[in-house]
C-alpha cells in the first residue's frame, strides 16, 4: 500500500453498510427487541446510518443509543491529563434486548472491552452482538466482530481513518495511512 491509499469510497461504504444492515436483519430474525448501541463518535455515526439502513428494509425503526466510554478506558491516564467526556445517551431499557454494538474500526479489542463493561451498567441484555465497518486485526483480547463492512489486513503502525460526511464533514471514506 503507498502511504495514504484509500481502501473504500463513498459508494464502497455505502454498500458495506447495506450489507450489515442485512446481516444483522437475518441473524436476529428481524427487529424484535433489536436495539443499536454506536461507540462515540464515529461508531454512533455508523449507527445511525444502521438504522436507516433497516428502516428502508424493514420499515421499522429500531432504538439507537450512543455509548461514552471515557472512563472505562484501560488507558486512561495515557489518553490526556483531564479527558473529555461525553453523554452516553441510551434511553430505552436494553434488559433482554439484543443488543449491537457498534464501532468504526476494531483492532486489539480494547475499545470494545470497555464498551462491554460501560454496557453492563445499563443492564443485561439478552444478547451482544458486535459491528464494525472495519476489521483491521491485531487483537490483544479475544473479541470478534459478528458483522464486518471490510476486513483490512494492516501493520500495526498504519492507521485506519474513517471519514464520515456526518462527523468529518468530508466524504464518506475509508483511508489506510502510514504513521
Amino acid at each position: 500500500m503507498t502511504l495514504n491509499s484509500k481502501i473504500m469510497d463513498k459508494e464502497a461504504v455505502r454498500r458495506a453498510i447495506q450489507r450489515m444492515a442485512h446481516e444483522v436483519l437475518e441473524k436476529n430474525k428481524g427487529t424484535n427487541a433489536l436495539c443499536l448501541v454506536g461507540i462515540r463518535t464515529r461508531g454512533a455515526v455508523l449507527a445511525m446510518r444502521l438504522r436507516d439502513a433497516i428502516k428502508q428494509i424493514e420499515h421499522v425503526e429500531v432504538p439507537v443509543g450512543i455509548l461514552d466510554i471515557t472512563l472505562y478506558r484501560d488507558d486512561l491516564t495515557m489518553v490526556d491529563v483531564q479527558p473529555i467526556v461525553r453523554q452516553t445517551q441510551i434511553d430505552f431499557d436494553i434488559q433482554e434486548k439484543k443488543v449491537v454494538l457498534i464501532d468504526d474500526v476494531l483492532f486489539t479489542g480494547r475499545t470494545i472491552r470497555a464498551a462491554l463493561n460501560a454496557l453492563a451498567d445499563f443492564g443485561r441484555p439478552a444478547v451482544i452482538q458486535l459491528a464494525v465497518l472495519i476489521d483491521r486485526g491485531h487483537r490483544e483480547l479475544p473479541i470478534r466482530a459478528d458483522f464486518v463492512g471490510k476486513n483490512i489486513p494492516t501493520a500495526r503502525q498504519q492507521d485506519v481513518k474513517v471519514i464520515f460526511q456526518d462527523s468529518d464533514q468530508k466524504e464518506d471514506q475509508v483511508l489506510l495511512e502510514d504513521k
